[in-house]
């Protein structure tokens, strides 16, 4: 298993790299879903089908809107213009990132020093979760024991997203 993953990280890579250096943004696009679909079977591999199914969807709504945004896209550079509309809303976004920053740092603060453990809320599922649920991986057997109708919940949000996008594309296609 350690060798298909590491050919699967090899093609990842491979995939990225010629995604930075493609001429033509629709092959930088495919090449990043290589990326994304690669990553897909490495969880799959690793015995983790909650992660796979949220990649895969993920991933295939990304490549879609992607792919329809360069097939849309013009070819010709945008001429920038610094007015003052586009001042302000420059200055407009710099302000917005410090106060997110700001809230960050506050949250950081309140947070658990790095290595302490703390298992309030979770105690209840780490302790006999592998005799309980007969999985090995605790996350897997988590989510597909302890939650499965929210891990059911979130698989068909992010279906009816998917499908939502693809509607909107071809509604879009046939005007």
């Amino acid at each position: 298993m350690e060798l298909t993953i590491s050919i699967i990280l090899g093609f990842m890579i491979i995939g990225a790299i010629y995604a930075l250096h493609a001429k033509d943004l629709l092959s930088a696009v495919i090449a990043m879903g290589i990326v994304g679909y690669g990553l897909v079977i490495c969880f799959l591999l690793l015995k983790a089908p909650d992660l796979a199914i949220v990649q895969i969807v993920v991933e295939t709504i990304t490549l879609v809107i992607m792919v329809a945004v360069v097939l849309d896209s013009t070819r010709k550079e945008v001429e920038i213009k610094l007015d003052r509309r586009t001042i302000i809303n420059i200055l407009t976004g710099f302000v917005v990132f410090a106060g997110l920053f700001y809230f960050f740092i506050l949250a950081i603060q309140n947070l658990d020093p790095l290595g302490a453990h703390s298992l309030r809320m979770s105690e209840a599922y780490v302790e006999g979760a592998v005799e309980k649920t007969g999985s090995v991986n605790l996350v897997t057997g988590v989510l597909f024991d302890f939650r499965a109708y929210d891990t059911l919940g979130e698989a068909v949000i992010l279906y009816t997203a998917a499908l939502g996008v693809l509607t909107l594309l071809r509604i879009k296609g046939k005007k």
